[in-house]
């Protein structure tokens, strides 16, 4: 594994620019291979209930055979178990499953099998923004203030699993040693910068297509519904659940929403609906007793995102 390929960019000047206006700056989202789309109510939300449509086509399957051992959420090699496990479900489980995640937008988000420095496993996910490249959590990416020996830094490898649906791999598999993030994350391990990239050895992302990601002000964030879909740990192993709800708050580089989800969702798109299209606007990344919490996407943050896209 060469070290090059894992580049942190610099670290994000002061978010000082001007959030009170939209900055109409978007990445046109693509629904991949032809499928079925699943539809979007009024409100922007996706319509979830029955789950009665069938899955895509002419898609190259695989069966995932899980690992002997359970898989923790990669949140905990970070922060300990203590606090991965506020990442929480707020009241009653809002949480819904997924089973036709062969069709968009589910199977833009995957399922990620992360192999740390010290081959110790764990599990996140990412979303694709182009042909090769995913989104994700940068302490999905890079493992910061352990305490166990060999396991900080860069993670070894990932497989990535797009649309995955339990042992079910609509798209088959691809791993990753290529990985991105910034130097906020990497060597301050400063929750405001925890983002980060995977760049994947070929073009799975044409054929599962993208989101795209835009930035908005405090107000539009925070007249919309957030929506979240991945892969949390607390689930049948592999399963894919999705939540809604409107945003709590915002900082200037924070968005704190009260949508369940549960360790192992690291990573996760938080997206709105944009012009009858799907845009992220954050990167979930962390739980709270009150609110769970991602990285808002500034433009620094989608400078980076554009940047690694390429």
């Amino acid at each position: 594994m060469t070290r090059d390929l894992h580049t942190a960019v610099s670290n994000q000047p002061g978010e000082k620019e001007d959030l009170t206006k939209e900055l109409a700056i978007f990445q046109e989202p693509s629904e991949g291979e032809p499928g079925v789309e699943n539809p979007l109510t009024t409100d922007g939300v996706e319509k979830v209930a029955g789950y009665v449509r069938s899955h895509a086509e002419s898609v190259q399957t695989e069966v995932w055979t899980p690992p002997s051992v359970p898989l923790h959420d990669i949140g905990e090699a970070s922060f300990g178990a203590a606090v991965a496990a506020l990442e929480t479900v707020h009241g009653p489980d809002d949480r819904v499953q997924i089973t036709d995640t062969a069709n968009y937008p589910w199977r833009v988000q995957s399922s990620l099998l992360i192999t740390a420095a010290d081959n110790s496993q764990w599990i996140g996910t990412g979303w694709f923004i182009g042909p090769h490249t995913l989104v994700t959590a940068g302490h999905v990416v890079y493992i910061k203030n352990s305490g166990v020996p060999g396991r900080d830094g860069w993670v070894k490898s990932m497989q990535v699993m797009p649309g995955r649906n339990a042992g079910f791999l609509p798209y088959g598999s691809v791993t990753s040693t290529n990985f991105r993030s910034v130097k906020g994350w990497t060597d301050s391990g400063d929750e405001n910068y925890d983002y980060g990239a995977v760049i994947i050895p070929t073009q799975l992302g044409s054929r599962t297509g993208w989101f795209g990601f835009g930035v908005w002000p405090d107000a539009d964030l925070l007249s919309t519904s957030g929506n979240i879909s991945g892969y949390p740990g607390d689930k049948p192993v592999g399963t894919h659940w999705y939540d809604t709800r409107g945003i709590s708050s915002v900082n200037a580089m924070k968005v704190y929403y009260d949508i369940d989800t549960a360790g192992g969702q690291s990573g996760s798109a938080v997206y709105r609906v944009h012009n009858e299209g799907r845009y992220a606007f954050a990167v979930h990344a962390y739980g709270g007793p009150i609110t769970n919490s991602g990285t808002r996407i500034t433009r620094p943050v989608y400078d980076n995102l554009m940047a690694w896209s390429a």
